[in-house]
């Protein structure tokens, strides 16, 4: 099907669906913010008698009140607070409340804790994680926290979400092929854990900055050395490391620490996230959610969570009926909750904990310890504290939903994040007035929901590609494959609308159908015939071709890359309700493009022989196993971590740079008689920094945003990463004009790597920086 698109004219059709949802979300929108009312407890206005409960008193600390309210039920009553719908006590005031909201990239109705179907119709989607990632902008990230949990609170104190969020997802994009991918900030240890602080600082923080209160509760997810959901028979819920070790897929401490662990560290450590979700798979034979080294060793003892740790969704069922790692439910909830598991999405422990209980599997002070850690989360959020309008953000409601500053900074997170791949001379930015008749095609021109990806709610509006695009100039649009798959092409007609353009859009990709929860890819190409579109097009065409990629992971895009009658490539992501005026203010010009890749895009030779199962970072030689990510791999790329262009260029100074780091060893030190490769990342001087200063120069002709990364090569010891992340920064320059960007270079948190055993190590000899685009030698000796 084609139709002309008009500027000012006839939109009717590609409009109908966002202009009914925007439509239908201003009429129902209540102004009245209390025409529904949150769950909480301690209502001393209906029950005065309440008043006399320590749990229920606010001068007391929040240990006494939780000791006092643990103490006050009984075994039954407990057992129910173990489990994600926790049922209330009502004679103590307390009602039911579902522990299960997510927010991974605006409020979503996944889970049971929230909905959309009452006073607020719809919230902010902002960009899947994936692209916001690409921002490299560590405000930015903040700031869409601070969004989301506004919109949140809102929401709870019209009964329409919860206080508890399970975002965000902070796993590593080990491999290309998973299909939540595009949920994580992709493959670098430092930029993943950069953003969990930042996004979970935004979505907790209080407008007072009390660290012992929270906006909304969020939780890093998911612990641990998780990236496998369902790729050729190998499922997330048995995915087991020792069974598979013929295919060398245990996880060493080496990677476990160097790039598994480090985001859900910095969450708990500099963030003070208020939980973690353990997940279903096993590492080195134990499912995560009954490892009492990872949970109660690690989390609550090195890291020292302020919080609870919950399961992923029927996890601890998983681990009996699925794993078959216990003989019985009762077992698999003792081991669970022994281990340090405090909650459980789902029911299962709320059915067997009592049997566990009696069989004496488990204490009743065991089930004490696991809910006090839910109920203290509870109190930080004012739970207990009474009617929330009388609380802090007692005043929000539906008129602080989807608000227009709300809703710009989700165009805005989306500009950030899209990266330009290529870009010929004469190709971007378009000019709307050399641009008469423009081709808009590709099954992913026109669609709204595989904009907002996975785990999504229901966005303010929507504004497609097709759309935005046509707000500048007319279009005539054609689809090209009914849907991604495109198991079948309409050459005949996009060649027609594109050879009679003066440019041609191609916006080609993936949806859920090819990536998402529960679905690996198994290929890295573009869907079925989508590559034999995108060329048969460009032969064609007789102005610019742009081929827009809307997906979660990279794509092996060889032939565009290499075609010369393809112009340029931009990665879009999935980009939020606002992409379309995202994608359309970058084509024309309105937004120079900052974003960079935050994940590798390879060959597809190069997962020809590359089980997703096998977890080793690094390579083997003696195997040919290429190792994972920039880091470690250093085989051909289509696109390389960091990959990006701007309409401008810059040019990079050093400042006189730092050449030597002396550290000053003990009199009795080893290495002082012995030569040595490395020394312990501890010592008199930890907390020593040098500063690194780069001179930037935007030396184009137009305003820019430059994103300036700081990565090092450290020298070859501990099988060490071929080149790792340290910082990055953006700068915001006109044309002609500089700033100096600082990075401070911490010598034992960033000249140190994990050595074999997992402890950090001090690397002696030459460490070669990458600061921008230039590289120079520190030497580090003692």
């Amino acid at each position: 099907m084609s139709y002309p698109m008009q500027t000012k004219g006839n939109r009717a059709l590609s409009f109908v669906s966002t202009l009914l949802l925007s439509i239908l979300f201003f009429i129902s929108k209540p102004s009245n913010a209390q025409s529904s009312s949150p769950k909480f407890a301690c209502d001393v206005t209906k029950n005065p008698s309440l008043a006399g409960y320590g749990f229920c008193n606010t001068g007391l600390n929040a240990e006494a009140r939780v000791t006092d309210l643990v103490g006050r039920l009984t075994l039954e009553e407990k057992i129910g607070f173990l489990v994600s719908k926790a049922t209330g006590v009502s004679r103590l005031g307390i009602p039911d409340y579902n522990w299960w909201s997510e927010a991974l990239h605006g409020v979503s109705d996944v889970g049971d804790g929230s909905s959309f179907k009452g006073p607020v119709p719809g919230a902010t989607s902002f960009p899947q994680v994936i692209l916001t990632a690409a921002s490299f902008n560590v405000s930015l990230f903040q700031a869409i926290g601070k969004v989301v949990s506004t919109e949140a609170r809102a929401m709870y104190n019209v009964g329409a979400a919860g206080l508890t969020f399970w975002s965000p997802n902070v796993n590593i994009f080990r491999d290309p092929r998973w299909g939540r991918g595009q949920e994580t900030p992709g493959e670098d240890p430092t930029l993943v854990s950069k953003y969990a602080v930042a996004y979970v600082k935004g979505l907790q923080g209080t407008d007072g900055g009390d660290p012992n209160l929270l906006k909304v509760a969020a939780c890093c997810k998911h612990y641990t050395a998780y990236d496998v959901d369902n790729w050729k028979g190998v499922s997330r819920y048995t995915f087991n490391s020792v069974v598979i070790r013929k295919h060398r897929t245990f996880v060493n401490q080496q990677d476990m620490d160097d790039t598994f662990q480090p985001p859900f560290k910095s969450c708990v450590v500099d963030g003070n996230v208020a939980s973690v979700m353990c997940s279903y798979n096993q590492v080195n034979g134990k499912p995560t959610c009954a490892d009492p080294d990872l949970l109660s060793g690690v989390i609550r003892g090195q890291w020292k969570l302020n919080g609870y740790i919950v399961s992923d969704c029927d996890s601890v069922e998983v681990m009996y009926a699925n794993q078959h790692y216990t003989k019985t439910p009762e077992e698999a909830v003792a081991k669970s909750m022994l281990a340090g598991l405090d909650l459980n999405c789902d029911h299962f422990t709320g059915q067997h904990a009592l049997g566990a209980v009696k069989a004496g599997l488990v204490n009743e002070t065991d089930v004490d310890t696991a809910i006090s850690n839910n109920f203290a989360t509870l109190v930080r959020l004012g739970f207990f504290n009474g009617d929330p309008k009388k609380q802090p953000y007692g005043n929000l409601g539906p008129q602080d939903v989807c608000t227009a500053e709300n809703q710009e900074l989700a165009r805005e997170a989306a500009r950030q994040g899209i990266v330009l791949l290529k870009n010929s001379p004469g190709s971007l930015p378009f000019s709307p007035s050399a641009i008469k008749t423009l081709a808009v095609i590709g099954p992913n021109a026109n669609v709204t929901d595989t904009m907002i990806g996975n785990y999504h709610g229901v966005p303010c509006k929507y504004t497609t590609p097709l759309q935005g695009l046509v707000e500048t100039v007319s279009a005539t649009y054609q689809m090209g494959c009914p849907n991604v798959a495109c198991a079948e092409a309409d050459i005949d007609s996009a060649t027609s609308v594109a050879a009679s353009a003066d440019a041609v859009v191609l916006v080609m990709g993936t949806d859920l159908s090819i990536e998402r929860e529960d679905h690996d890819r198994v290929d890295l190409f573009l869907p079925g015939k989508q590559q034999q579109l995108v060329t048969e097009v460009a032969k064609v065409a007789k102005g610019p071709v742009v081929l827009v990629i809307m997906s979660g992971g990279g794509l092996d895009v060889t032939f565009a890359k290499n075609d010369p009658k393809i112009t340029s490539i931009m990665w879009v992501g999935f980009p939020g309700q606002a992409g379309g005026l995202a994608i359309a203010d970058v084509i024309f010009g309105r937004h120079n493009p900052s974003g960079k890749l935050p994940m590798t895009w390879y060959p597809q030779l190069y997962v020809e022989s590359l089980p997703m199962s096998n977890m080793n970072m690094r390579p083997d030689n003696s195997t040919g196993y290429p190792g994972r990510t920039y880091r470690f791999y250093t085989g051909e790329t289509i696109y390389a971590f960091g990959d990006g262009i701007s309409y401008t260029h810059f040019n990079h100074r050093l400042i006189k740079p730092p050449r030597l780091v002396f550290l000053s060893l003990a009199k009795s030190h080893p290495c002082r008689t012995s030569k040595c490769q490395s020394v312990d990342a501890i010592g008199p001087y930890c907390g020593k920094a040098i500063e690194v200063q780069l001179r930037v120069r935007n030396a184009g002709e137009r305003e820019g945003t430059d994103t300036v990364f700081l990565f090092t090569t450290p020298p070859a010891v501990h099988r060490s990463p071929v080149k790792h992340l340290l910082a990055f920064e953006k700068v915001r320059l006109g044309k002609k004009e500089k700033a100096v960007v600082r990075f401070n270079v911490d010598v034992c948190k960033d000249l140190s790597v994990v050595d074999e055993t997992g402890k950090r190590k001090i690397a002696l000899g030459v460490h070669v920086l990458h600061i921008g685009s230039l590289k120079y030698s520190l030497i580090v000796r003692i």
